[in-house]
């Protein structure tokens, strides 16, 4: 027996209605709930797909001289490649180039500040003092930090507070006037970069300056950048002439390096660009201790005073700088015998020889030797006493008078600073008064010699052009920055 329920016909309607409800709403559900799960794994995947720009990052560094407040990192768009180790020896003819200028006068009296007269140019150079000179950076990095001590140094060298407002004007114009790549001029890009720097750096200015860091900190990526894809080198042509601006960029960055220890900056690339650059210009150092043209290193010729005084300048930065190099010491040594024998019997010092360059009647590189000298630790030796003696007879400098060799002073300048007493008190009021009194309201310098012909080689200073307006005016803020930019041995 069987038992049989049946449902009436609005029943069994209910009944299909109801099955094609829940139906519905289970294909409904089921649909979103496959979106809400693609949704969730679209996320996750889009979080490993998206990362942040890379950034080109100043840190500090774990341990600091100077402890800047709240260890700010500056954020730069591009993020250069550290250089290659090797760099390729480039054949280069050799020819002056227009960064050299030599031409000068020279003599005077006995050093007013006895610096060192040890022969050790390692003694001479070392950064825990010495006999040297100049006294060690971090000495004298921070009698160039502080407003005060700039004025001080100021008033016990000779100079006026109004110096002080003549360098910023300066550095404001070389702000004002770089380049979008961080660089500046038209030509001789690397050595125009390196100028600015230093100019920075003679008055503090870093990456962390509130005025002047992006400037300053922009200058350095445009080298770092150019090392990195030159496999160390500098300059983009290889003329005759990159010698010079491969010298020029490696002091700017080397001491840019120091400095940023001290202030407790790290620098991508920096310290590795240093490095590749300080070693390639000892490796390519002329059997006769000077440097030559496109770093020919058994020419006849044997290099020039010119050359080797901006590879003495980049070396001693590289010293100072703390990072190890092969050879160092050995190749400093060498330089220095190299500039010794270009003294003349009158006192001054020659090109290639013991001559002037260019047929002047003047010596120019008088006070590049001199200057070599000291920095070596032979600052009290018997040919830097000549050389000062012929200098201040034979030196004079009037900005609109042919008689405006800024190369040639730009040398003076700081042989005869690091000399003092006597000497420096007879010597620098011709280039303070100058360089002051012709300043621009733009904070850059006109033309020297009023249009003529200077008694200068090579015076790519004194051209109308960018690169022109630019150098001359990077010497000139060098120079008023004498009085803080080094500190003579017996302060």
């Amino acid at each position: 027996m069987s038992l049989h329920a049946s449902l009436d016909p609005v029943a069994q309607r209910a009944l299909a209605v109801q099955r094609r409800r829940s139906t519905t709403t289970s294909i409904v559900a089921a649909i979103l709930g496959v979106v809400l799960i693609g949704l969730c794994f679209a996320l996750i995947a889009l979080k490993t797909v998206l990362v942040e720009p890379v950034g080109f990052t100043v840190r500090p560094a774990p341990e600091t001289i100077i402890d800047p407040p709240d260890r700010p990192t500056v954020p730069l768009t591009r993020n250069p490649t550290a250089p290659r180790q090797s760099a390729a020896i480039l054949p280069v003819a050799m020819t002056r180039s227009p960064l050299s200028l030599p031409e000068i006068d020279t003599p005077a009296e006995d050093p007013g500040f006895p610096a060192g007269d040890g022969d050790d140019f390692a003694e001479g150079w070392a950064g825990s003092g010495g006999d040297g000179n100049f006294t060690p950076i971090d000495g004298s990095l921070r009698k160039r930090c502080s407003a005060e001590d700039r004025l001080a140094q100021l008033a016990a060298g000779g100079g006026t507070p109004a110096i002080e407002d003549h360098v910023v004007r300066a550095l404001r114009y070389l702000k004002q006037t770089q380049a979008a790549d961080g660089a500046w001029g038209n030509k001789h890009r690397a050595a125009m970069a390196g100028f600015s720097l230093l100019a920075y750096l003679g008055h503090c200015e870093t990456p962390l300056s509130e005025e002047f860091g992006d400037s300053c900190l922009r200058a350095m990526v445009f080298l770092i950048d150019r090392a990195a894809r030159q496999d160390g080198r500098f300059p983009e042509h290889t003329g005759r002439e990159w010698p010079y601006e491969q010298a020029i960029a490696t002091y700017a960055l080397a001491e840019a390096r120091t400095f940023c220890q001290a202030m407790g900056l790290e620098i991508p690339g920096l310290d590795e660009t240093v490095r590749t650059a300080g070693q390639m210009i000892i490796d390519r150092q002329h059997r006769s201790g000077g440097w030559d043209y496109g770093y020919e290193i058994d020419s006849s010729r044997g290099g020039d005073l010119s050359i080797t005084a901006w590879h003495i300048q980049a070396l001693k930065a590289c010293k100072l700088s703390g990072i190890g190099f092969d050879r160092l010491d050995r190749a400093l040594r060498r330089s220095l015998d190299y500039v010794e024998h270009r003294q003349a019997a009158d006192g001054s010092f020659g090109y290639s020889g013991t001559t002037p360059a260019g047929g002047l009647e003047r010596p120019s590189l008088t006070g590049a030797g001199m200057l070599c000298l000291q920095m070596g630790g032979r600052a009290g030796s018997a040919p830097v006493r000549r050389g000062a003696r012929q200098a201040l007879d034979h030196s004079p400098f009037r900005w609109d008078s042919p008689d405006c060799d800024l190369y040639a002073h730009y040398y003076l300048v700081q042989a005869m600073f690091q000399r003092g007493g006597a000497d420096w008190s007879a010597y620098q009021p011709r280039i303070r008064d100058s360089l002051t009194a012709r300043q621009g309201p733009d904070g850059s310098w006109p033309r020297p010699g009023d249009g003529g012909k200077i008694h200068a080689a090579g015076a790519m200073f004194a051209e109308d052009s960018p690169s022109g307006r630019h150098y001359r005016t990077a010497l000139a803020t060098l120079m008023l920055e004498v009085y803080y930019r080094y500190l003579p041995a017996t302060r």
